[in-house]
């Protein structure tokens, strides 16, 4: 609720977190980071749904519901949330969801950044959590919800096996930030994206394999790590 959460992880095992009001601040700090996952959609559709999110709720069965149902550029431009839906159901056919609603000023950040600098476009790539938990389990969708303290234990049993340092990194950001402005799941979305960021270039796959662009040029996708390369 802050703005940004972010945890940077080294080649050597270092880490840092932070939390950045906007993501203009966390790419001035981490610019020089060999890669950038976020959760927030880049590439925005023009028509209809983007595959991307097609294949990732397919992919998650049960926690299909967590892929958020993306909106048009237009609509993210939008003055409040009548105006928003008004657009987009012109634009794409649908109104838009208030969760989505919710993260618009987050999408639109994210666009803008990518608009203007080159060099974002290079680095900072779309993720989603789920999905990250999903490889990281050996393609296995999570059982219980993210917020139930089922949820948490079963994705930080999972982070554990993958890296050696999520319970250190999970209880210093329990520590350092208010529950108002940093929940428990998500320390443990922004670690499944950073496990995954870390892991070697070649181990990234896209959903779907060959995406689109949209009108910008930004590629519709959701990339994750395979598993076995980490």
């Amino acid at each position: 609720k802050k703005g940004w959460f972010a945890v940077c992880l080294s080649r050597n095992n270092g880490w840092a977190i932070d939390i950045f009001t906007t993501i203009r601040d966390l790419w001035i700090t981490f610019q020089k980071a060999s890669l950038l996952l976020i959760d927030i959609p880049i590439g925005l559709p023009e028509k209809g749904k983007r595959q991307c999110d097609i294949d990732a709720r397919k992919i998650l069965k049960q926690r299909a519901s967590s892929v958020f149902p993306v909106p048009s550029r237009q609509a993210i431009h939008a003055k409040n949330y009548q105006n928003a839906c008004r657009v987009n159901k012109i634009i794409l056919g649908v109104k838009l969801s208030v969760q989505t609603w919710n993260i618009s000023g987050k999408i639109r950040e994210v666009d803008d950044l990518l608009m203007i600098d080159e060099k974002a476009r290079r680095r900072v790539r779309e993720s989603h959590p789920e999905i990250c938990f999903w490889a990281l389990a050996g393609g296995q969708p999570m059982k219980y919800y993210k917020k139930t303290d089922q949820g948490f234990a079963e994705r930080r049993k999972v982070l554990e096996k993958k890296h050696p340092l999520p319970e250190e990194i999970v209880n210093a950001a329990m520590i350092t930030y208010y529950r108002k402005d940093l929940a428990k799941d998500d320390i443990l979305d922004a670690m499944a994206l950073a496990v995954s960021a870390a892991a070697p270039p070649e181990s990234l796959v896209k959903i779907p394999k060959n995406p689109a662009k949209d009108s910008k040029g930004l590629p519709m996708e959701i990339v994750y790590c395979s598993a076995s390369d980490l």
